[in-house]
């Protein structure tokens, strides 16, 4: 997923939960909503995480630069989100509301940051190693056909 995918994500559950915030909705009858703003926001510590280490393919794209700031303005406008959100949340349920907050977040964001993060990591492991294979292929391939034209061209 991308930067802005993830933002929107988040944006969207961000405006669902500061909706029902407003209208005096507890916020473990919220689930649904915690659940999107954390999943998209995990999913963005993490993508941010693995362009600190691109895979060796990425890293020769050159689109680094500009994928930094993606991340960079998305990780800026999440982090305004939670100060927002946090405001609202001590405001209509005091300082234990936050932190009770804060435990769903960070249960729910673990157990599908996991899940994920799984995934991506098996998706990229796949198609590193099914580039390894094709690359080591076109230059067994391309020695063995060196080999055979300077074999034949012999006589």
């Amino acid at each position: 997923m991308d930067p802005f995918t993830l933002i929107a994500a988040a944006t969207t559950a961000f405006n669902a939960l500061k909706k029902g915030i407003e209208i005096g909705k507890d916020i473990t009858s919220m689930g649904s909503q915690l659940g999107s703003w954390a999943t998209a926001v995990a999913d963005l510590d993490f993508i941010a995480n693995k362009a600190a280490s691109p895979p060796w393919y990425k890293s020769m794209s050159g689109s680094a630069q500009s994928e930094a700031i993606e991340i960079y303005a998305a990780k800026q406008q999440a982090s305004a989100m939670r100060d927002e959100l946090r405001t609202y949340i001590r405001l209509t349920g005091g300082e234990n509301k936050w932190l009770e907050f804060l435990n769903i977040e960070a249960k729910v964001r673990k157990e599908r940051a996991d899940h994920e993060h799984r995934r991506a990591a098996m998706i990229e492991k796949i198609v590193s190693i099914s580039l390894f294979v094709l690359f080591s292929t076109t230059a067994l391939g391309l020695a063995l056909f060196l080999f055979w034209f300077a074999w034949t061209n012999k006589a």
